[in-house]
């Protein structure tokens, strides 16, 4: 029988960090964004106070017990249902994952907290801080990004900068490119004034790939991509789709596996295959299973199929 995992999922491929083991620390969808192409959907708890969302000592509990467990692990990767520097225990989390493995530990963050002086001490014993950056301007900004009320724009843009001054050799930028949004001589250049004063060990461009929050979201083409990297200053990366092979296996998944990676985003047969050491017949098995009892749903974009958890219907308003 499988442990079921509160707080811990994957391994999950990833297209930055191989096989990322995810530590998830807040509930689905509690952000201080909501990012018109967040894949996740629309933000349910736009805030940005600081808090104990889960238990700490239980996350680093089920830690402990995963990282026993055989399987292949690149990075320890705090991510997942939303912005993972709201949890006030973050930093004893990272420092809990350094003493339990040598593999490197990484937080996914949409940069909006890096201001806050207890948000980068939190940060600084991991090994990769990738922060986002979407927008050069605060108009942009708001139209993105979608800041929760007390966000400044300038405020934001000078945490992150002076974040990634600090930390830079351990600092890769990521900057989400929109088709027809963000992408626009005036545009690219304001991102790029931003990106040379932070001088960031990486700069990662990115576009949508999985069904955004927002149909509006489009993804910038890959001869965009490549024409657009060239008039970013700094050492430039086009992040490419994981394509590593899936490791075969002979363990069966359940079905509360699968959904567990699901929910933290929308996978493709593949991705469930890879994260969960399932044949990719394996893991197309217990997505239909999932599907036919109501669980997930498939969506398909770019060609390609990927199934998300199903949102619970919102209470409906009496009187």
């Amino acid at each position: 029988m499988m442990t079921e995992y509160r707080h811990i999922f994957g391994p999950v491929p990833s297209r930055r960090l191989g096989y990322s083991l995810g530590v998830d620390l807040v509930p689905f969808k509690t952000c201080s964004y909501d990012c018109v192409y967040c894949q996740l959907g629309r933000t349910t708890e736009k805030t940005a106070a600081r808090r104990e969302y889960v238990p700490t000592a239980e996350a680093i509990r089920e830690l402990e017990q995963k990282l026993r467990e055989p399987g292949k692990v690149d990075f320890v990767t705090f991510s997942g249902s939303g912005e993972p520097t709201l949890h006030s225990g973050l930093g004893e989390l990272i420092r809990a994952a350094k003493r339990l493995t040598d593999v490197p530990v990484a937080v996914l963050t949409n940069g909006s907290l890096l201001c806050d002086a207890d948000v980068r001490e939190a940060l600084a014993p991991a090994d990769l801080i990738i922060p986002s950056l979407d927008a050069g301007s605060e108009e942009l900004f708001r139209y993105i990004n979608r800041p929760c009320a007390g966000l400044d724009f300038h405020r934001v843009i000078e945490g992150t900068v002076e974040f990634c001054r600090r930390h830079r050799k351990k600092v890769w930028l990521e900057v989400m490119l929109l088709a027809g949004v963000n992408v626009t001589t005036k545009e690219i250049r304001a991102l790029n004034s931003i990106i040379k004063k932070a001088n960031p060990a990486k700069v990662q461009l990115n576009t949508v790939t999985r069904p955004p929050a927002e149909p509006f979201a489009e993804r910038v083409p890959p001869e965009g991509m490549r024409e657009l990297a060239d008039r970013f200053d700094g050492n430039v990366q086009i992040i490419s789709d994981f394509d590593r092979p899936p490791r075969l296996g002979e363990a069966l998944a359940m079905e509360n596996e699968v959904l567990a990676l699901v929910r933290r985003r929308p996978c493709s047969v593949n991705d469930v295959a890879g994260g969960l050491n399932l044949r990719p017949n394996e893991a197309d098995k217990h997505l239909e299973t999932l599907e036919k009892n109501g669980f997930i749903v498939s969506l398909r974009r770019d060609g390609v199929v990927y199934y998300a958890a199903r949102q619970a219907p919102a209470p409906q308003k009496q009187g």
